[in-house]
């Protein structure tokens, strides 16, 4: 569909076309539920936002997830660590809350989704909140250590504190015991049935899931560059650091 052409729908048409629409109109202050029969014009002039606007964001999102390949692999390591921080922001400052404000508010008007309510309603909010716990701690006590690492690598390291760091932390337990963020899923998997529409799914019910979709979709992908390029990259970075480190302490 031409960008353009959107304007002069109804948002529940559209949103029911393509649900990404859904969250980019929540980025400028629209809940779509709100407007089903208002035209996208027209609700963006009741809310004094430029219609121009949404339209290049829907234009520029749908552009970006057809080139987000990055080779990360090539890059230093603290560059990986600080797009995966990145991602954490989106992950708890975007993508959650608008999961969670679909949820709360959503009415499933439909026999087969009743119990997916209810279910959504009291799992997800103690999801989001062990997920979020989950990051913090990754970040406060895993990205902080490889970054102590990294810095060492370089010479920059008060030996007292390397040692500490380097006897608090073995980074091979670590990546053995890192969760499998796939897992973390499951039990909103098995509420959704595996995501299960309706032919006559409503269109609050096709939002949820496509952003839950797409929501696991990104943590599979977080998980593979932890596991598949951080991780040994940090590995080598470790042993590295501990050669050099007891090979100087035998001089001293």
């Amino acid at each position: 569909m031409n960008p353009h052409e959107l304007l002069h729908q109804k948002i529940n048409d559209l949103v029911s076309q393509d649900q990404l629409l859904a969250r980019i109109l929540y980025s400028f202050g629209i809940t779509f539920y709100e407007y089903p029969n208002q035209t996208l014009d027209s609700v963006c002039r009741e809310k004094g936002i430029s219609s121009e606007k949404v339209v290049d964001e829907f234009a520029r999102i749908k552009e970006n997830n057809l080139n987000d390949d990055l080779p990360l692999f090539s890059y230093r390591i603290d560059l990986i660590i600080e797009y995966l921080k990145h991602a954490h922001y989106l992950f708890i400052k975007h993508k959650l809350p608008f999961i969670n404000n679909l949820v709360q508010n959503f009415k499933a008007d439909h026999p087969a989704y009743e119990s997916v309510e209810k279910d959504l309603k009291v799992l997800f909010p103690l999801f989001m909140e062990d997920f979020i716990r989950h990051i913090y701690e990754e970040e406060d006590s895993l990205f902080r250590y490889i970054h102590f690492l990294e810095k060492a690598s370089r010479g920059k390291y008060n030996p007292s504190k390397l040692y500490q760091a380097m006897e608090r932390h073995f980074l091979q337990q670590c990546v053995a015991d890192h969760e499998v963020h796939d897992e973390e899923m499951a039990g909103i998997r098995k509420i959704t049935k595996d995501y299960w529409l309706t032919p006559d799914a409503p269109v609050h019910v096709k939002v949820i899931f496509s952003e839950l979709i797409e929501f696991e979709k990104n943590l599979k992908e977080h998980a593979r560059i932890e596991n598949e390029i951080l991780f040994p990259k940090a590995l080598v970075l470790e042993s590295r650091v501990k050669t050099a480190f007891f090979e100087k302490a035998k001089w001293n």
